[in-house]
Protein backbone atom coordinates (compact mmCIF):
# COMPACT_ATOMS: atom_id res chain seq x y z
CA UNK A 1 0.00 0.00 0.00
CA UNK A 2 1.52 3.43 -1.42
CA UNK A 3 0.75 6.53 0.88
CA UNK A 4 0.65 10.05 0.30
CA UNK A 5 0.41 12.36 3.29
CA UNK A 6 -0.64 15.97 3.46
CA UNK A 7 1.39 17.87 6.33
CA UNK A 8 4.85 17.51 7.11
CA UNK A 9 4.91 18.33 11.14
CA UNK A 10 5.89 16.49 13.71
CA UNK A 11 2.52 13.72 13.46
CA UNK A 12 4.04 13.31 9.61
CA UNK A 13 7.85 12.32 11.34
CA UNK A 14 5.44 9.80 13.87
CA UNK A 15 4.22 7.83 11.18
CA UNK A 16 6.79 7.50 9.28
CA UNK A 17 8.95 6.31 11.93
CA UNK A 18 6.16 3.97 12.83
CA UNK A 19 5.40 2.25 9.67
CA UNK A 20 9.37 2.14 9.53
CA UNK A 21 10.10 0.13 12.38
CA UNK A 22 6.64 -1.95 13.07
CA UNK A 23 6.49 -5.63 11.26
CA UNK A 24 2.86 -5.82 9.19
CA UNK A 25 1.64 -9.16 8.76
CA UNK A 26 -0.79 -8.89 5.68
CA UNK A 27 0.07 -5.54 4.44
CA UNK A 28 3.10 -3.52 3.13
CA UNK A 29 2.67 -0.14 3.84
CA UNK A 30 5.54 2.43 2.53
CA UNK A 31 4.97 6.60 2.42
CA UNK A 32 5.95 7.72 -1.17
CA UNK A 33 5.28 11.52 -1.13
CA UNK A 34 4.60 14.22 1.39
CA UNK A 35 3.04 17.97 0.84
CA UNK A 36 4.30 20.70 3.32
CA UNK A 37 4.89 24.24 2.16
CA UNK A 38 7.03 24.69 5.11
CA UNK A 39 10.53 23.77 4.53
CA UNK A 40 11.50 23.62 8.16
CA UNK A 41 8.55 21.23 9.49
CA UNK A 42 10.48 17.67 10.68
CA UNK A 43 8.20 15.37 8.74
CA UNK A 44 9.19 17.17 5.68
CA UNK A 45 12.84 16.93 6.62
CA UNK A 46 13.23 13.50 7.20
CA UNK A 47 11.49 12.85 3.60
CA UNK A 48 13.58 14.74 1.93
CA UNK A 49 16.10 12.68 3.97
CA UNK A 50 14.90 9.22 2.79
CA UNK A 51 14.44 10.63 -1.00
CA UNK A 52 10.56 10.57 -1.23
CA UNK A 53 8.67 12.81 -3.36
CA UNK A 54 8.30 16.40 -1.56
CA UNK A 55 5.87 19.05 -2.81
CA UNK A 56 4.13 22.40 -1.24
CA UNK A 57 0.76 21.59 -3.15
CA UNK A 58 -1.16 18.00 -2.22
CA UNK A 59 -2.38 18.72 -6.02
CA UNK A 60 0.26 17.13 -7.32
CA UNK A 61 -0.71 14.00 -5.60
CA UNK A 62 -3.50 13.89 -7.80
CA UNK A 63 -1.51 13.78 -11.20
CA UNK A 64 0.25 10.42 -10.02
CA UNK A 65 -1.32 6.76 -10.42
CA UNK A 66 1.06 4.67 -7.55
CA UNK A 67 -1.01 6.45 -4.80
CA UNK A 68 -3.34 3.93 -3.03
CA UNK A 69 -4.10 6.26 0.54
CA UNK A 70 -4.01 9.69 1.12
CA UNK A 71 -3.31 10.86 5.12
CA UNK A 72 -4.39 14.28 6.27
CA UNK A 73 -2.84 15.47 8.43
CA UNK A 74 -3.77 19.49 9.21
CA UNK A 75 -6.17 19.29 11.55
CA UNK A 76 -8.14 21.02 8.33
CA UNK A 77 -11.69 19.76 7.29
CA UNK A 78 -11.63 21.95 3.96
CA UNK A 79 -8.49 20.05 3.45
CA UNK A 80 -9.76 16.48 3.67
CA UNK A 81 -13.16 17.21 2.18
CA UNK A 82 -11.13 19.18 -0.83
CA UNK A 83 -8.92 15.47 -1.35
CA UNK A 84 -12.44 13.82 -1.32
CA UNK A 85 -13.52 15.54 -4.02
CA UNK A 86 -10.85 15.37 -6.05
CA UNK A 87 -9.26 12.18 -5.54
CA UNK A 88 -9.61 9.18 -7.91
CA UNK A 89 -12.19 6.47 -7.10
CA UNK A 90 -9.67 4.12 -6.39
CA UNK A 91 -7.44 6.59 -3.76
CA UNK A 92 -9.02 5.84 -0.36
CA UNK A 93 -8.51 8.70 2.14
CA UNK A 94 -7.92 9.26 5.87
CA UNK A 95 -8.62 12.75 8.22
CA UNK A 96 -6.17 13.57 11.27
CA UNK A 97 -8.90 12.25 13.00
CA UNK A 98 -8.80 8.58 11.83
CA UNK A 99 -4.71 8.62 11.94
CA UNK A 100 -4.59 9.76 15.55
CA UNK A 101 -6.34 7.22 16.11
CA UNK A 102 -4.21 4.56 14.12
CA UNK A 103 -1.17 6.18 15.76
CA UNK A 104 -2.54 5.67 19.41
CA UNK A 105 -2.87 2.23 18.50
CA UNK A 106 0.40 1.88 16.71
CA UNK A 107 1.43 2.95 20.47
CA UNK A 108 -0.42 0.54 22.07
CA UNK A 109 1.39 -2.18 19.77
CA UNK A 110 4.26 -1.08 20.19
CA UNK A 111 4.51 -0.62 24.07
CA UNK A 112 2.77 -4.01 24.04
CA UNK A 113 6.08 -5.24 22.17
CA UNK A 114 8.12 -4.00 24.58
CA UNK A 115 6.61 -5.19 27.58
CA UNK A 116 6.35 -8.33 26.17
CA UNK A 117 10.17 -8.87 25.33
CA UNK A 118 10.87 -7.06 28.88
CA UNK A 119 8.87 -10.16 29.86
CA UNK A 120 10.95 -12.52 27.84
CA UNK A 121 13.93 -11.12 29.08
CA UNK A 122 12.51 -11.60 32.97
CA UNK A 123 11.53 -15.16 32.38
CA UNK A 124 14.65 -16.13 30.63
CA UNK A 125 16.75 -14.41 33.60
CA UNK A 126 14.37 -15.94 36.07
CA UNK A 127 14.96 -19.47 34.49
CA UNK A 128 18.52 -18.87 34.12
CA UNK A 129 19.07 -17.95 38.29
CA UNK A 130 15.78 -20.93 39.46
CA UNK A 131 17.39 -23.79 37.40
CA UNK A 132 21.20 -23.33 36.61
CA UNK A 133 22.62 -20.75 39.32
CA UNK A 134 21.16 -21.82 42.80
CA UNK A 135 22.33 -25.06 43.53
CA UNK A 136 20.35 -25.79 46.00
CA UNK A 137 16.64 -27.38 45.34
CA UNK A 138 13.64 -25.35 44.90
CA UNK A 139 9.92 -26.14 45.15
CA UNK A 140 7.25 -23.56 44.91
CA UNK A 141 4.43 -24.73 47.30
CA UNK A 142 0.75 -23.18 47.44
CA UNK A 143 -0.57 -23.47 50.43
CA UNK A 144 -2.69 -26.62 49.84
CA UNK A 145 1.02 -28.29 50.08
CA UNK A 146 0.73 -28.67 46.35
CA UNK A 147 3.71 -28.14 44.02
CA UNK A 148 3.47 -25.51 42.03
CA UNK A 149 7.28 -25.75 40.32
CA UNK A 150 10.43 -27.52 40.90
CA UNK A 151 13.75 -26.70 39.92
CA UNK A 152 16.16 -28.70 37.85
CA UNK A 153 18.60 -29.65 40.57
CA UNK A 154 15.75 -31.14 42.21
CA UNK A 155 14.01 -32.76 39.14
CA UNK A 156 17.42 -34.38 38.95
CA UNK A 157 17.85 -35.84 42.13
CA UNK A 158 14.33 -37.43 42.02
CA UNK A 159 14.81 -38.52 39.03
CA UNK A 160 11.26 -36.73 37.50
CA UNK A 161 10.23 -34.37 35.32
CA UNK A 162 8.44 -31.17 36.26
CA UNK A 163 5.23 -32.61 34.95
CA UNK A 164 5.53 -35.76 36.73
CA UNK A 165 5.32 -33.66 40.40
CA UNK A 166 3.78 -30.62 39.90
CA UNK A 167 -0.21 -30.70 41.36
CA UNK A 168 1.12 -33.50 43.60
CA UNK A 169 1.81 -32.67 47.57
CA UNK A 170 5.60 -31.93 48.27
CA UNK A 171 5.83 -34.52 51.18
CA UNK A 172 4.67 -37.11 49.02
CA UNK A 173 8.07 -36.02 46.73
CA UNK A 174 10.47 -35.17 49.06
CA UNK A 175 9.70 -37.45 51.80
CA UNK A 176 7.51 -40.54 50.51
CA UNK A 177 5.09 -39.60 53.00
CA UNK A 178 0.86 -39.40 52.76
CA UNK A 179 0.65 -36.68 55.00
CA UNK A 180 2.52 -33.64 55.74
CA UNK A 181 5.52 -33.68 58.09
CA UNK A 182 5.26 -32.93 61.74
CA UNK A 183 6.84 -33.96 65.28
CA UNK A 184 9.85 -33.14 66.38
CA UNK A 185 11.55 -35.70 64.34
CA UNK A 186 10.69 -34.08 61.12
CA UNK A 187 9.19 -30.10 62.16
CA UNK A 188 7.64 -28.91 59.00
CA UNK A 189 9.26 -25.33 57.79
CA UNK A 190 6.99 -24.91 55.48
CA UNK A 191 3.64 -24.68 58.31
CA UNK A 192 5.55 -22.88 60.53
CA UNK A 193 5.71 -19.88 57.64
CA UNK A 194 2.20 -20.56 56.32
CA UNK A 195 1.52 -19.91 59.70
CA UNK A 196 3.50 -16.68 60.54
CA UNK A 197 4.29 -15.01 57.35
CA UNK A 198 7.94 -15.44 58.21
CA UNK A 199 10.97 -17.26 57.06
CA UNK A 200 11.35 -20.54 58.83
CA UNK A 201 14.33 -23.28 59.03
CA UNK A 202 14.66 -27.04 59.77
CA UNK A 203 16.99 -29.93 59.69
CA UNK A 204 15.32 -33.11 58.21
CA UNK A 205 16.54 -36.67 57.75
CA UNK A 206 15.91 -38.74 54.47
CA UNK A 207 16.77 -42.11 53.54
CA UNK A 208 18.83 -42.33 50.34
CA UNK A 209 19.80 -45.74 48.70
CA UNK A 210 21.12 -48.17 50.90
CA UNK A 211 18.99 -46.52 53.59
CA UNK A 212 22.22 -44.55 54.45
CA UNK A 213 21.19 -41.29 55.80
CA UNK A 214 21.02 -37.99 54.44
CA UNK A 215 20.40 -34.47 56.26
CA UNK A 216 19.05 -31.70 54.40
CA UNK A 217 19.05 -28.23 55.28
CA UNK A 218 14.99 -26.53 54.93
CA UNK A 219 14.43 -22.89 54.60
CA UNK A 220 11.15 -21.93 53.65
CA UNK A 221 10.49 -17.96 52.82
CA UNK A 222 6.54 -16.67 52.23
CA UNK A 223 4.87 -15.62 48.86
CA UNK A 224 2.66 -12.56 49.80
CA UNK A 225 -0.28 -11.44 47.18
CA UNK A 226 -2.22 -8.51 48.51
CA UNK A 227 -0.56 -8.85 52.28
CA UNK A 228 -1.64 -12.56 52.80
CA UNK A 229 0.57 -15.65 52.28
CA UNK A 230 -0.26 -17.90 49.23
CA UNK A 231 2.81 -19.94 48.60
CA UNK A 232 6.29 -20.74 49.76
CA UNK A 233 9.59 -21.07 48.10
CA UNK A 234 11.61 -24.03 49.77
CA UNK A 235 15.48 -24.41 49.54
CA UNK A 236 16.49 -27.44 50.29
CA UNK A 237 20.48 -28.21 50.68
CA UNK A 238 22.52 -31.41 51.44
CA UNK A 239 24.02 -30.82 54.03
CA UNK A 240 25.28 -35.02 54.77
CA UNK A 241 29.15 -34.00 54.37
CA UNK A 242 29.19 -31.43 56.78
CA UNK A 243 27.04 -33.51 59.63
CA UNK A 244 29.28 -36.49 59.01
CA UNK A 245 32.41 -33.95 58.89
CA UNK A 246 31.15 -32.76 62.42
CA UNK A 247 30.71 -36.33 63.91
CA UNK A 248 33.98 -37.31 62.74
CA UNK A 249 35.39 -34.33 64.67
CA UNK A 250 33.92 -34.89 68.00
CA UNK A 251 34.41 -38.77 67.51
CA UNK A 252 38.41 -37.91 66.89
CA UNK A 253 38.51 -35.97 69.87
CA UNK A 254 36.46 -38.39 71.67
CA UNK A 255 39.37 -40.98 70.56
CA UNK A 256 42.17 -39.03 71.34
CA UNK A 257 40.93 -38.69 74.86
CA UNK A 258 40.49 -42.49 74.92
CA UNK A 259 43.61 -43.28 73.61
CA UNK A 260 45.30 -41.17 76.09
CA UNK A 261 44.04 -43.27 78.79
CA UNK A 262 44.42 -46.18 77.07
CA UNK A 263 48.31 -45.45 76.69
CA UNK A 264 48.64 -44.68 80.63
CA UNK A 265 46.53 -47.97 81.25
CA UNK A 266 48.54 -50.50 78.96
CA UNK A 267 51.75 -49.26 80.34
CA UNK A 268 51.02 -49.34 84.08
CA UNK A 269 49.33 -53.41 83.00
CA UNK A 270 52.31 -54.53 80.76
CA UNK A 271 54.83 -54.88 83.18
CA UNK A 272 52.43 -56.78 85.73
CA UNK A 273 51.24 -59.17 83.11
CA UNK A 274 54.88 -59.86 82.19
CA UNK A 275 55.55 -60.58 85.63
CA UNK A 276 52.45 -63.31 85.89
CA UNK A 277 53.33 -65.12 82.60
CA UNK A 278 56.72 -65.73 83.57
CA UNK A 279 55.85 -66.61 87.23
CA UNK A 280 53.27 -69.44 85.93
CA UNK A 281 55.33 -70.81 83.35
CA UNK A 282 58.34 -71.07 85.31
CA UNK A 283 56.47 -73.00 87.99
CA UNK A 284 54.81 -74.72 85.76
CA UNK A 285 57.94 -76.04 84.26
CA UNK A 286 58.66 -77.19 87.82
CA UNK A 287 55.77 -79.80 87.51
CA UNK A 288 54.63 -82.81 86.21
CA UNK A 289 51.72 -82.64 83.41
CA UNK A 290 50.11 -85.06 85.74
CA UNK A 291 50.17 -82.48 88.63
CA UNK A 292 46.58 -81.28 89.74
CA UNK A 293 48.15 -77.39 89.43
CA UNK A 294 49.61 -78.07 86.14
CA UNK A 295 46.19 -76.91 84.00
CA UNK A 296 45.24 -74.36 86.22
CA UNK A 297 48.80 -72.82 85.73
CA UNK A 298 48.41 -73.34 82.39
CA UNK A 299 44.81 -72.07 81.95
CA UNK A 300 46.91 -68.47 84.15
CA UNK A 301 49.65 -68.44 80.97
CA UNK A 302 46.81 -68.59 78.55
CA UNK A 303 44.65 -65.91 79.74
CA UNK A 304 47.78 -63.51 80.51
CA UNK A 305 48.77 -64.08 76.89
CA UNK A 306 45.67 -62.94 76.07
CA UNK A 307 45.65 -60.27 77.83
CA UNK A 308 48.81 -59.01 76.52
CA UNK A 309 47.15 -59.00 73.24
CA UNK A 310 44.36 -56.65 74.18
CA UNK A 311 47.21 -54.51 75.76
CA UNK A 312 49.57 -54.09 72.61
CA UNK A 313 45.81 -53.64 70.73
CA UNK A 314 45.14 -50.52 73.70
CA UNK A 315 48.81 -49.36 72.36
CA UNK A 316 48.31 -49.42 68.54
CA UNK A 317 45.01 -47.74 69.07
CA UNK A 318 46.57 -45.14 71.57
CA UNK A 319 49.95 -44.25 69.43
CA UNK A 320 47.91 -43.81 66.08
CA UNK A 321 50.95 -41.83 64.66
CA UNK A 322 51.53 -38.87 62.19
CA UNK A 323 50.89 -40.73 58.66
CA UNK A 324 53.95 -40.54 56.91
CA UNK A 325 52.52 -40.15 53.57
CA UNK A 326 54.10 -40.71 50.21
CA UNK A 327 52.58 -40.82 46.74
CA UNK A 328 51.10 -43.86 46.20
CA UNK A 329 49.54 -46.02 43.97
CA UNK A 330 45.99 -46.87 45.75
CA UNK A 331 45.28 -49.90 43.28
CA UNK A 332 48.38 -51.51 44.45
CA UNK A 333 47.90 -50.97 48.40
CA UNK A 334 44.27 -52.33 48.10
CA UNK A 335 45.78 -55.55 46.04
CA UNK A 336 48.44 -56.22 48.32
CA UNK A 337 45.84 -56.03 50.99
CA UNK A 338 43.51 -58.59 49.01
CA UNK A 339 46.86 -60.50 48.56
CA UNK A 340 47.30 -60.85 52.69
CA UNK A 341 44.14 -62.30 53.51
CA UNK A 342 43.60 -64.92 50.29
CA UNK A 343 44.09 -67.41 52.85
CA UNK A 344 41.33 -66.48 55.45
CA UNK A 345 38.51 -66.26 52.64
CA UNK A 346 40.07 -69.33 51.12
CA UNK A 347 39.58 -71.18 54.55
CA UNK A 348 35.82 -69.30 55.54
CA UNK A 349 35.39 -70.23 51.88
CA UNK A 350 34.11 -66.86 50.48
CA UNK A 351 34.63 -65.35 47.35
CA UNK A 352 36.58 -61.99 46.99
CA UNK A 353 36.45 -59.95 43.75
CA UNK A 354 38.00 -56.86 43.15
CA UNK A 355 37.00 -54.06 40.47
CA UNK A 356 40.05 -51.35 40.66
CA UNK A 357 39.00 -48.44 38.23
CA UNK A 358 42.16 -47.67 35.95
CA UNK A 359 41.81 -44.13 36.18
CA UNK A 360 42.94 -43.20 39.93
CA UNK A 361 45.66 -40.56 40.29
CA UNK A 362 48.31 -41.23 42.70
CA UNK A 363 47.96 -40.43 46.10
CA UNK A 364 49.64 -38.89 49.33
CA UNK A 365 49.12 -41.61 51.59
CA UNK A 366 51.20 -43.81 54.93
CA UNK A 367 50.49 -46.75 53.18
CA UNK A 368 51.75 -49.39 55.80
CA UNK A 369 48.61 -47.46 58.18
CA UNK A 370 46.32 -47.86 55.04
CA UNK A 371 47.00 -51.30 54.63
CA UNK A 372 46.02 -52.10 58.15
CA UNK A 373 43.15 -50.01 58.14
CA UNK A 374 41.96 -52.46 54.55
CA UNK A 375 43.09 -55.63 56.58
CA UNK A 376 40.92 -54.72 59.39
CA UNK A 377 37.83 -54.03 57.33
CA UNK A 378 38.53 -56.93 55.25
CA UNK A 379 38.76 -59.58 57.97
CA UNK A 380 35.82 -58.69 59.32
CA UNK A 381 33.88 -58.63 56.00
CA UNK A 382 35.08 -62.23 55.72
CA UNK A 383 34.22 -63.03 58.97
CA UNK A 384 30.93 -61.56 59.08
CA UNK A 385 30.07 -63.81 55.62
CA UNK A 386 29.22 -67.36 55.69
CA UNK A 387 30.23 -70.10 53.57
CA UNK A 388 29.59 -69.34 49.74
CA UNK A 389 28.96 -65.71 50.23
CA UNK A 390 31.11 -63.18 48.75
CA UNK A 391 33.09 -59.83 49.43
CA UNK A 392 33.39 -57.47 47.05
CA UNK A 393 36.27 -54.45 46.89
CA UNK A 394 36.27 -51.83 43.96
CA UNK A 395 38.39 -48.24 43.60
CA UNK A 396 37.09 -44.93 42.14
CA UNK A 397 38.17 -41.80 41.23
CA UNK A 398 35.41 -39.19 42.66
CA UNK A 399 36.37 -35.93 40.19
CA UNK A 400 33.69 -33.81 42.03
CA UNK A 401 35.27 -34.10 45.07
CA UNK A 402 38.71 -34.25 43.88
CA UNK A 403 38.78 -37.55 45.92
CA UNK A 404 39.41 -41.22 45.88
CA UNK A 405 37.15 -43.62 47.06
CA UNK A 406 37.67 -47.30 48.16
CA UNK A 407 34.23 -49.54 48.93
CA UNK A 408 33.84 -52.86 50.41
CA UNK A 409 31.29 -54.67 50.41
CA UNK A 410 30.10 -57.94 51.74
CA UNK A 411 26.81 -60.22 52.00
CA UNK A 412 26.79 -60.88 55.34
CA UNK A 413 24.69 -60.82 58.24
CA UNK A 414 24.37 -56.83 58.30
CA UNK A 415 24.16 -55.12 61.47
CA UNK A 416 20.91 -52.72 63.01
CA UNK A 417 20.57 -49.69 63.35
CA UNK A 418 22.07 -49.55 67.05
CA UNK A 419 24.80 -51.10 66.24
CA UNK A 420 25.54 -49.52 63.21
CA UNK A 421 25.95 -46.33 65.14
CA UNK A 422 28.46 -47.52 67.54
CA UNK A 423 30.96 -49.74 65.56
CA UNK A 424 33.98 -47.01 65.73
CA UNK A 425 33.15 -46.66 69.48
CA UNK A 426 36.48 -48.05 70.96
CA UNK A 427 36.39 -51.56 73.46
CA UNK A 428 32.66 -51.84 71.35
CA UNK A 429 32.48 -55.74 69.88
CA UNK A 430 30.00 -58.09 69.06
CA UNK A 431 32.50 -60.62 68.96
CA UNK A 432 33.26 -62.82 71.63
CA UNK A 433 36.99 -62.78 71.24
CA UNK A 434 37.11 -58.81 69.96
CA UNK A 435 38.87 -56.60 72.09
CA UNK A 436 36.45 -53.42 70.15
CA UNK A 437 39.68 -51.48 69.41
CA UNK A 438 40.21 -52.36 65.68
CA UNK A 439 37.25 -50.38 63.51
CA UNK A 440 38.64 -47.73 66.32
CA UNK A 441 41.98 -47.97 64.75
CA UNK A 442 40.58 -48.19 61.07
CA UNK A 443 38.54 -44.79 61.50
CA UNK A 444 41.20 -42.96 63.40
CA UNK A 445 43.70 -43.81 60.12
CA UNK A 446 41.39 -42.32 57.69
CA UNK A 447 40.55 -38.94 59.60
CA UNK A 448 44.48 -38.45 60.01
CA UNK A 449 44.58 -39.09 56.17
CA UNK A 450 41.96 -36.20 56.05
CA UNK A 451 39.16 -38.56 54.73
CA UNK A 452 36.04 -39.76 55.84
CA UNK A 453 34.75 -43.82 56.41
CA UNK A 454 31.15 -44.46 56.15
CA UNK A 455 29.18 -47.35 56.47
CA UNK A 456 25.59 -48.57 55.22
CA UNK A 457 24.10 -52.21 56.83
CA UNK A 458 20.80 -53.97 57.40
CA UNK A 459 20.11 -57.29 58.98
CA UNK A 460 20.15 -59.49 56.32
CA UNK A 461 21.15 -57.67 53.56
CA UNK A 462 25.37 -57.16 53.90
CA UNK A 463 27.31 -54.31 55.13
CA UNK A 464 29.17 -51.89 52.87
CA UNK A 465 32.23 -49.36 53.77
CA UNK A 466 33.25 -46.19 51.47
CA UNK A 467 36.65 -44.73 52.50
CA UNK A 468 37.19 -41.40 50.80
CA UNK A 469 40.83 -40.44 50.92
CA UNK A 470 41.40 -36.71 48.91
CA UNK A 471 43.90 -35.94 46.58
CA UNK A 472 46.48 -33.53 47.69
CA UNK A 473 50.21 -33.26 48.33
CA UNK A 474 50.49 -34.00 51.87
CA UNK A 475 53.07 -33.91 53.58
CA UNK A 476 55.66 -35.78 51.80
CA UNK A 477 58.98 -37.55 53.58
Amino acid sequence: MNIAVVGGGKRCLELIELIDRHKFQEIRPRILAVAEENHDEVGRMRAEQMGLFVTNDYNDFFKREDIDLIIELKDSMDIYNDILGKKAKTVRAISSRTAQLFREIGRLSDLHRQTSEKLQKLESMSSLIFNKLIHEEVLVIAKDYSIVDANDTLLNRVGMKSGEIIGRYCYEITHHRDIPCDGTDHPCPLAETLSTGKPSQSTHIHFGNGNNLLYYSISCYPIFEKGEVVGVVEMSRDITRDINYQKNMMHQEKMISIGRLSAGVAHEINNPLTTILTTSMLAQEELEKSHPLYEELDTIAKETIRCRKIVTSLLDFARQNTPEKKENDLNAVVSESLLLTKKQAAFNDVTVSQNLSEDLPPVFLDKGQIQQALINLLINALEATSSGGQVDVSTRYEDRGNSVEIEISDTGTGMTEEIRGRIFDPFFTTKDTGTGLGLAITHGIIIQHGGTIDVQSNPGFGTKFTIRLPINQGDEK
